[in-house]
């Protein structure tokens, strides 16, 4: 590639390969644990995939929606509805990826969709080039930070064991989430025990400007940053608050693309980034929200939505670009499935670190006869 060309116009110049066949396979598989946040508990993983089948190559990907508009507005069956109805009539062979994805602008939101489609047709081309997703997306392989995200839990104690599991494993970095009436004592209680971790909490935006008093005793803790206090739809009063904290806003459910993030920076709403690239539209826009932040000496990381092995592998493959310097929502499989539909299983090196899967495309397998068990629905759409 030559040097004038950035990663992601080269990304933009790919054509889009011809496809033979594309499902959308919804599976079911069962958390370890039920995973608690602010806004609602799940006890499994509804998890869209989208097969891409062209000469006797699969590629997979995964839509980050959940069957419930509880973290989104976004759900599968909006997501089937956009990508079936809307999105799939305007890929055409031959034309390239940044074209298609000039395209899907003209569909308001729904990035859950774009992306499912755009990093499926990118998976493919890296398996016809014979290339792992990331020397597709133009950077070196790498070893990934780990990050853990610990649901809400009933009993302080019962939070302090998993940190504490979490700790002996090497994780670089841990989140705990955080509500209204289940925050400071329980913070408390972590930095007290492990006072030397990296720390960071996460209240999908259960607190308003009028709990600022409250936030502002987590200064008292060194964390790394406080993630979405205040609501999902805004970036004005983030601003406001950040004003009033030590500790750094990390925004992720207000920033659905780079105009958010140019926004939350230019108006200091935030010092961090969390790039979730399902929800943003993909790997392209992800990249480019990761170079601006970068360019402005603002750190990033990715975010996670406790996804199967598919989605799991692109991000991990994502977290090589130019940008991202913070560890991420990227943990075991272990801490979510018993068994996973892809092999092999995401698993912490001994000093914490995750090696990128080997092998062209994503570097996992997904395994057919796991696929079948779990599935719950299976749609042909070309």
């Amino acid at each position: 590639m030559p040097a004038s060309v950035s990663p992601v116009a080269a990304l933009e110049r790919l054509p889009v390969p011809k496809v033979d066949h594309i499902d959308l396979v919804t599976v079911k598989l069962p958390f370890v644990a039920p995973f608690g946040t602010s806004v609602y508990t799940w006890t499994d993983k509804e998890a869209m995939l989208m097969r891409l089948e062209a000469d006797g190559l699969v590629a997979w990907s995964e839509c980050v929606s959940d069957p419930d508009p509880y973290y989104s507005y976004e759900t599968n069956g909006t997501a089937r509805h956009i990508i079936r109805d809307f999105l799939l009539p305007l890929v055409e062979p031959g034309m390239e990826m940044g074209r298609l994805e000039a395209g899907f602008s003209r569909v308001r939101g729904h990035g859950m969709a774009k992306a499912t489609i755009e990093n499926g047709l990118l998976v493919l081309i890296a398996l016809q080039k014979g290339l792992p997703l990331h020397a597709l997306l133009g950077r070196p392989a790498a070893r990934i930070m780990s990050g853990l995200s610990i649901g809400l839990r009933d009993t302080p104690d019962e939070l302090l064991a998993v940190v504490e599991r979490a700790v002996a494993k090497g994780y670089h970095r841990i989140k705990m989430k955080v509500k209204k009436g289940q925050d400071i004592d329980w913070v408390r209680a972590v930095r007290r025990r492990f006072p030397g971790i990296r720390l960071m909490v996460d209240a999908n935006g259960d607190y308003t400007l009028a709990d600022t008093d409250l936030l502002r005793r987590l200064d008292e803790f060194g964390l790394m940053m406080i993630e979405q206090p205040l609501s999902y739809s805004d970036i004005y009063e983030h601003s406001l608050l950040q004003k009033e904290l030590k500790t750094a806003i990390c925004l992720d459910e207000s920033i659905l693309g780079l105009a958010d993030a140019a926004t939350a920076l230019a108006l200091g709403a935030c010092r961090v980034i969390n790039v979730k690239q399902g929800r943003v539209g993909g790997l392209m826009e992800s990249m480019r929200i990761a170079q601006y932040c970068a360019e402005r000496g603002v750190p990033v990381w990715s975010g996670g939505m406790d996804e199967t092995g598919v989605g799991r592998a692109v991000n991990i493959h994502l977290q090589t670009a130019a940008g991202f310097t913070l560890p991420g929502d990227t943990a075991e499989t272990a801490n979510y499935f018993e068994r996973d539909i892809a092999d092999p299983p995401v698993v912490l090196g001994p000093d914490g670190f995750i090696a990128i899967p080997a092998g062209p495309g994503l570097g996992v397998r997904v395994v057919a006869e796991r696929v079948l068990e779990r599935a719950v629905r299976w749609e042909r759409l070309r």
